[in-house]
């Protein structure tokens, strides 16, 4: 292959600019099709190459002459071949206008000769004495999130907390969705519609040659968050709030935090600023950083008229479950919570810890009525849970990931994956 190991776009956008410095009309759909066909096939011998550009970038007989000058200035004189190993190579000018592998590639840019889409390589460590300056490798910086995935909330500074309430929107946008009841026409409908049907047969002479088939609407699922803000899960509330935010102005959602009581923050949370949400969410919580009662809160939830917000929805509880009601309540509420919510989903910071087993009461109690315990501990595992909200997508997606009922990266305690109640 003759462009094997060649940054392919680079390249086209490079020869394309050369092509227009010389006076030919490149137009923006040339060098997409032009992409598209080194792609489709890719160049084997410099004719193959010159046929795919000519055919691509050149629309007019006037300009042949000219894109044939600047096809040979670039790759009938060059001399570093197009291989793998060319681009750490640089380029130097030699007698005359065409440059030679010696120069730098500001010249290269300048003149307009040589490879105009080899970079520049990169440093990856401190210079010495002995260092070749020809040779590097090209740096691949990761995103701003990508370079933190594995550090703890705890250690996450104001401008990476930012980020990751801008990453929890977009990752959001494929929401779950559920069917319902009501029915609308679709040719892929399995029902035939009897009404419409009946309806059209009347310009057929009351003969059914056209049927109408419907289907079940889609809508959006619910999904109900409760975050324990106690003084043990304080290095993670920050983060997990940006999480609730994220929920609560996808969709229809409700969010609640709790320490010894239950604090609805669906209303503050849902404001657009991130920073100004969490203000006022830290504010509006009066018992953080205190002591827990989980049975007791979600006793309350259910007893309220926010309980009928868990009926069919993905309930999500994050909590280091440790509990100072008992757990033989803790495991009676999550028995109702159960028969409620379409999937519960426990988040526990701990479960990311090695030999990590849920051996402690509370835990240990609620953890048969859950379908999935991951450890959110980082963006790495915040991703995790992404997954296992969207993963709850409609019957119909049969691509949806799907999460079990504990994450492979919990370890499973004796009271591990017993299923539903």
């Amino acid at each position: 292959m003759l462009l094997r190991g060649i940054d392919r776009a680079a390249f086209v956008v490079a020869f394309a600019a050369r092509l227009r410095r010389a006076g030919v009309a490149v137009g923006l759909t040339g060098i997409e099709a032009f992409a598209r066909g080194l792609q489709a096939c890719p160049p084997d011998s410099y004719s193959a190459l010159y046929w795919t550009a000519r055919i691509t970038l050149v629309c007019h007989r006037a300009e042949l002459e000219i894109f044939d000058a600047v096809f040979a200035a670039v790759f009938a004189d060059a001399a570093v071949e197009l291989d793998p190993h060319a681009r750490r190579r640089l380029l130097a000018p030699a007698s005359g206008d065409e440059l030679s592998p010696a120069a730098g590639p500001a010249a290269a840019e300048q003149e307009g000769g040589g490879l105009p889409w080899a970079s520049l390589p990169a440093r990856t460590g401190e210079a010495s004495d002995n260092d070749d300056p020809a040779l590097g490798v090209h740096e691949r910086l990761a995103s701003s999130l990508e370079s933190v995935a594995e550090t703890p909330f705890e250690d996450l500074d104001p401008e990476h907390l930012a980020l990751l309430a801008d990453w929890l929107t977009t990752a959001l946008a494929a929401w779950p969705r559920r069917l319902t009841r009501r029915l609308a026409g679709h040719p892929a409908g399995r029902r035939v519609a009897m009404r419409p049907t009946l309806a059209r047969a009347r310009r057929t002479g009351w003969e059914p040659v056209e049927l109408v088939r419907d289907r079940p609407l889609e809508k959006r699922r619910r999904v109900v968050m409760l975050c324990d803000v106690s003084q043990s899960m304080q290095p993670y509330a920050t983060a997990y709030l940006h999480l609730m935010r994220a929920v609560a102005i996808a969709t229809d959602a409700e969010v609640f935090a709790f320490a010894t009581s239950l604090t609805r923050l669906t209303p503050v949370l849902a404001h657009r600023s991130p920073s100004v949400a969490i203000d006022q969410a830290t504010a509006k919580v009066a018992d953080r950083f205190g002591g827990t009662r989980i049975a007791s809160n979600l006793r309350a939830l259910l007893a309220s008229h926010h309980g009928a917000a868990t009926r069919g929805a993905v309930v999500i509880v994050a909590s280091d479950g440790w509990d100072s009601d008992q757990p033989d309540d803790l495991a009676a509420v999550m028995q109702r919570l159960r028969r409620r919510a379409y999937r519960i989903i426990w988040m526990n910071p701990r479960a990311a810890s090695p030999g990590y087993a849920p051996l402690v009461g509370a835990m240990a109690a609620a953890l048969p009525y859950c379908d999935a315990l991951l450890p959110a501990n980082n963006i790495a595992a915040l991703a995790e849970v992404v997954a296992a909200i969207v993963g709850s997508a409609s019957p119909r997606s049969s691509t949806a990931p799907r999460v079990g009922r504990v994450s492979s990266r919990a370890s499973r305690g004796p009271t591990a994956g017993s299923g539903r109640c």
